[in-house]
């Protein structure tokens, strides 16, 4: 069978394509950072605690995680681009319902919803991606996304602290709204993408509810197990049990519908498993440190909001400069296991250099251990994607590329949970044992100490800049161990990244785009050789105009599947 091959876009369609898709991708980030460093403030005015405030967070990570690879699935079976506009409406949408909360629970609900928007959003963008760039071009236009990435996340936090000092948090809820109308609006006109899909769609609905009940139980156990009930009792029984016991059917499932959410045929490839396994603590880097470095610097350094944007620039621009610098170096030398290896050394290093935070670190090497962190994300989290997709069947380029996202997003979202988990109970501990410290501090403030102890005991995280010497060093110092604590979590699982990142295969990355593949893999004729012919001229027309370097010939097996892949399970 021949089909028309598609036509080979200039870079100049590639940039008309590419700005409807960034703008997409800047609504759900200024949406998220504009509100990091104000969630301390908003949890206090909600009346939240510390445990409100690791949900207010999770909510989104969860139902992100979760509803990823169903839009990955989704993307297969049906048109990429109106899928990804209605992400950005229900992303949107829930934004802007979250600035009317009234309470922290309200709060946390319509967050949940903007998380499956958000989900949407991080599965979608990076199939598009290969849809319109193949893996060896991306780091040509990653000066685009960096660009992107510093206005989000730079101005983001700045934003939301500007405003939140200078008129109302609920404010940062509203921003992103006129910036989604412009790109539903770009989106209609500049993404042109093939709409066909040979396949009847068929959706996995039991895998979904048997997922979403795993990833949840595990994830309220652990929030709650030691707070609201022991560690050891029947509550623990039941989640950790029901999680398992959805996990296992989950997996039944999934060998046995036509159309698995997450098919586990993709575990055979060392590429894809390997990458899952070194993704889940870049989550955890990501998300983690970014939630919970903005309330040290308010909780332990007495930063307002604006100030603990500013003082977090550290970490973001160590993850844009490496992002945009390792994309344009394997674009020109083709070459991307080094940098994944060098990024995994320096998120170790990030995990153990925060781990040892003080309230009165010197906030010059408060800023090193931020920029290698932030570095090691960037060198690390994108690439993880672009060698899934390099090897990755076309028919299966939605759920191979959300697969890894969602792992992520899933290590990002028990990653927060655990270390929530691990902060309250520090917490506790310290306050228990600092007791006497604090009550003598009260005593020292005479009448006010009466209103500054009913602050304290009240349960909600307090406005600890607000607070009276000698009151408030007291709560800087055990906010600070119990944060530091928190960021211990992440070493070990760092250091399986990087003995994940060493055993990856070093494919070499094509130059075809998804659509150039499926093509090539419609004109089969059958026979291996003819195969070979098919995808090697597809190839290196795609080569025509990209960066100098070998042309990477995929010999393809009866199965349809190239050799890279066959190769990678080897």
């Amino acid at each position: 069978m021949t089909t028309d091959a598609p036509i080979k876009m200039t870079h100049r369609q590639v940039l008309e394509a590419l700005t409807g898709l960034l703008l997409g991708m800047f609504v759900s980030m200024i949406a998220t950072t504009v509100v990091s460093t104000s969630m301390p403030v908003i949890v206090h005015d909600l009346g939240g605690d510390q445990a409100a405030y690791t949900w207010v967070i999770t909510a989104t990570l969860l139902t992100t995680a979760i509803s990823t690879p169903i839009w990955g699935k989704l993307a297969d079976l049906f048109n990429r681009k109106l899928l990804i506009q209605l992400a950005i409406v229900i992303f949107v949408g829930a934004t802007a319902a979250a600035g009317f909360a009234q309470d922290t629970n309200t709060l946390i609900a319509f967050r949940a919803v903007q998380g499956i928007g958000g989900g949407g959003l991080a599965a979608l963008s990076q199939v598009i991606m290969a849809d319109i760039i193949s893996p060896r071009e991306r780091g040509r236009y990653m000066g685009l996304f960096g660009a992107v990435m510093a206005v989000a996340t730079v101005g983001g936090p700045l934003l939301g602290g500007w405003i939140t000092d200078a008129a109302n948090w609920r404010w940062n809820f509203f921003v992103a709204l006129p910036f989604a109308i412009a790109a539903l609006i770009i989106l209609q006109k500049t993404l042109h993408i093939s709409t066909a899909r040979t396949r009847k769609a068929s959706i996995d609905y039991t895998g979904i509810v048997l997922l979403s009940a795993a990833v949840s139980l595990i994830l309220i156990w652990i929030t709650n197990a030691g707070s609201s009930f022991d560690w050891w009792g029947t509550e623990t029984v039941l989640m950790v049990g029901g999680a398992i016991v959805a996990a296992v059917a989950f997996v039944i499932v999934e060998l046995k519908v036509r159309e698995p959410l997450i098919p586990l045929s993709l575990f055979k490839g060392r590429t894809f498993t390997l990458s899952v396994l070194a993704s889940i603590s870049i989550g955890v880097a990501m998300f983690g440190t970014s939630v919970y470095l903005a309330q040290y610097m308010q909780l332990s350094r007495g930063a307002t909001p604006t100030e603990a944007g500013l003082m977090t620039l550290p970490m973001m621009a160590g993850l844009l400069i490496a992002s945009m610098v390792v994309g344009q170096l394997v674009t020109r030398f083709g070459k991307w296991k080094g940098y994944l290896i060098l990024g995994s050394v320096l998120l170790i290093v990030g995990s153990v250099t925060l781990s040892t935070l003080h309230y009165d670190t010197n906030f010059f090497l408060v800023s090193l251990y931020m920029f290698a962190m932030g570095a090691g994300v960037g060198m690390t989290m994108q690439n993880l994607v672009l060698i899934v997709q390099n090897v990755a069947k076309p028919s299966e380029m939605g759920v191979a590329s959300s697969g890894v996202t969602f792992f992520r997003s899933l290590g990002g979202t028990v990653g927060v949970s655990v270390m929530g988990a691990v902060l309250a109970n520090s917490l506790t501990g310290l306050f228990s044992d600092g007791k006497e410290r604090i009550g003598e501090a009260i005593a020292k403030l005479g009448d006010k100490g009466a209103e500054v102890a009913a602050q304290l005991s009240s349960g909600t995280l307090p406005e600890v800049r607000l607070l009276p010497e000698p009151v408030r060093s007291i709560i800087e110092d055990f906010y600070a161990q119990a944060i530091s604590h928190a960021f211990l979590i992440g070493i070990p699982l760092a250091v399986i990244s990087l003995i994940a990142i060493l055993f990856l295969p070093n494919r070499p990355l094509t130059t075809m785009t998804t659509s150039e593949r499926a093509h090539a893999d419609a004109a089969k004729t059958g026979s291996p050789v003819d195969d070979a012919a098919d995808v090697a001229i597809a190839d290196a027309t795609a080569l025509s105009g990209a960066p100098t370097g070998s042309v990477t010939v995929v010999t393809r097996s009866n199965d349809g599947r190239g050799d890279a892949a066959s190769d990678d399970r080897r």
